[in-house]
């Protein structure tokens, strides 16, 4: 995410940015479908961002807002609109917040997390469970639906456009037979 790093373990997670000097390329790490991490070739102009989804919003000494991320940031001042579950987008070299889209239905969301993992889909409702886990319902591009935690859930656009480009198969994930005919066809 913009610092140089020379420890080659040096760990790296979700929607984090790797560039690579020597050949000017830059990746971000995404999940695939069968739950892997990819790294996925992005250009110059989406390597200067990244999306963070805001774990909680609280204010600190003086009365000044705060909010946490999923990659351990913390973002003083805030949009006033932004709360947790949202997700900002924050400029790389900079660690400013530059904007932001609600966890609501209509957004496009990546599944980060469960038997759903990688997947990409449009947030169609969420089920209030006060004391439990809050189900989150989602429909790919392709039709099929399926269901997640809240916590599994991160958006990556308004509407139905990704602010991010996706890794290739867009998120769909393929059933066991349509999977084997894609890899035969090869």
């Amino acid at each position: 995410d913009g610092k140089v790093r020379t420890d080659m373990f040096y760990p790296a997670g979700f929607m984090d940015v790797v560039q690579i000097e020597k050949t000017k390329e830059n990746f971000r790490l995404l999940y695939d479908t069968k739950a892997r991490f990819s790294l996925h070739k992005i250009s110059n102009e989406e390597a200067s961002y990244k999306l963070c989804r805001v774990r909680k919003v609280f204010r600190g000494l003086r009365g000044t807002p705060y909010c946490t991320t999923h990659d351990g940031r913390t973002l003083r001042y805030p949009d006033p609109e932004v709360k947790a579950n949202d997700t900002v987008r924050v400029e790389i070299p900079s660690g400013k917040m530059l904007d932001h889209v609600k966890f609501e239905a209509g957004n496009t969301a990546m599944i980060r997390g469960g038997n759903n993992m990688g997947r990409v889909g449009t947030i169609m409702h969420r089920e209030r469970h006060p004391g439990s886990f809050e189900i989150v319902h989602l429909k790919d591009a392709a039709g099929h639906t399926f269901a997640t935690r809240l916590q599994n859930v991160f958006v990556i656009g308004k509407g139905t456009k990704p602010w991010i480009s996706l890794p290739k198969g867009n998120g769909i994930k393929l059933s066991i037979v349509e999977d084997r005919a894609a890899k035969m066809a090869k």
